[in-house]
């Protein structure tokens, strides 16, 4: 092995690596490798932790990169005074011709990046072309990536920002307006949600913020927030009445709170799950069959994800270790 050390790369260096586009392009290929049963993505570890949090274990290997990596994680509630982010993630990218390690990556900016990503490519294939108006809930970094996503794929040209503070909102408003040029506000209420054709919900709530109530016919949902069995974001009676893809069936099936509930309830059966986005991107499952079809991506965020967008950034930062 190389003597130099194993590169560590920046969230500041992350950020700067790739566009929005060739992350979108990268999670197209991911997750057609995801669904084909090509590569190998054990359903996370979680570890319960004493403060209430928990530790995540995301491992993934892909054969067509010939690399394998692991996201380890931890989600913390907030702790007064520490001065602490509740979310710190690492990734260790390793070649696995050789199981040297590549580069050690910042891992919350890559999460953001390849869950916006993934929501990027979800609306690319099932939001109806027109589509021009968005709403995200949320005021955080994953909503920042989420906007930029759908943005990049649909012409959007009015989005509305959700959050519990107001003037937290009204910043998230300005900066993203400024960042990606198109008119970004915060929702005087409630009825944004219906003219968006396209919602992100991007919080940590553990109850329903969407409803069927407050979605139109023909709008497409992003549910990103929630990896946990006991919560949603989406109101069961706005899975009952959407279309839905999931990222990944297994871990869904183990963690997405939105659809377990319903299922624990009797409203529907794990068959409501049309496919998974990588069968969408080959075609085998449509993303959209009406234009009046409410669909939903339901995403408890993937291994592979993390493996394919830290293969991009390394690749763009020269951060390769090779054998002698």
């Amino acid at each position: 092995m190389s003597k130099s050390a194993i590169r560590y790369i920046s969230a500041e260096e992350v950020n700067a690596a790739c566009t929005m586009g060739e992350a979108i392009e990268a999670m197209r290929t991911a997750f057609a490798e995801l669904s084909s049963g090509d590569a190998t993505v054990p359903v996370r570890t979680h570890i319960p932790l004493p403060s209430g949090g928990d530790a995540l274990f995301m491992p993934a290997y892909s054969p067509a990169l010939g690399r394998h990596a692991i996201k380890v994680a931890s989600v913390h509630p907030e702790i007064p005074g520490r001065g602490l982010e509740h979310v710190q993630a690492t990734i260790v990218h390793f070649d696995s011709r050789t199981g040297a390690p590549v580069a050690i990556l910042e891992g919350k900016s890559v999460t953001a990046i390849r869950t916006g990503a993934g929501s990027g490519l979800a609306t690319d294939l099932m939001a109806r072309k027109d589509s021009s108006v968005a709403v995200v809930i949320g005021t955080g970094r994953q909503a920042e990536t989420q906007i930029e996503a759908v943005c990049s794929v649909r012409p959007i040209e009015r989005v509305y920002c959700i959050g519990r503070s107001g003037d937290r909102a009204a910043r998230f408003a300005a900066e993203m307006s400024r960042r990606i040029g198109v008119d970004v506000r915060v929702a005087s209420d409630r009825s944004a949600l219906r003219e968006a054709d396209i919602v992100c919900t991007a919080t940590t709530s553990t109850t329903p913020v969407l409803d069927l109530e407050d979605v139109k016919p023909g709008a497409h949902i992003n549910a990103i927030g929630t990896h946990r069995p006991t919560a949603s974001e989406i109101g069961a009676d706005l899975i009952l009445a959407s279309r839905i893809v999931v990222d990944h069936k297994a871990s869904c099936m183990k963690e997405a709170g939105d659809i377990l509930i319903p299922i624990s309830k009797g409203m529907i059966s794990e068959s409501h799950i049309v496919g998974e986005l990588g069968q969408v991107v080959s075609g085998a499952v449509k993303g959209r069959t009406r234009a009046d079809e409410r669909t939903l991506f339901k995403s408890v965020g993937n291994a592979i994800q993390d493996l394919y967008l830290a293969e991009v950034i390394v690749r763009g930062q020269g951060s390769e270790v090779r054998p002698d």
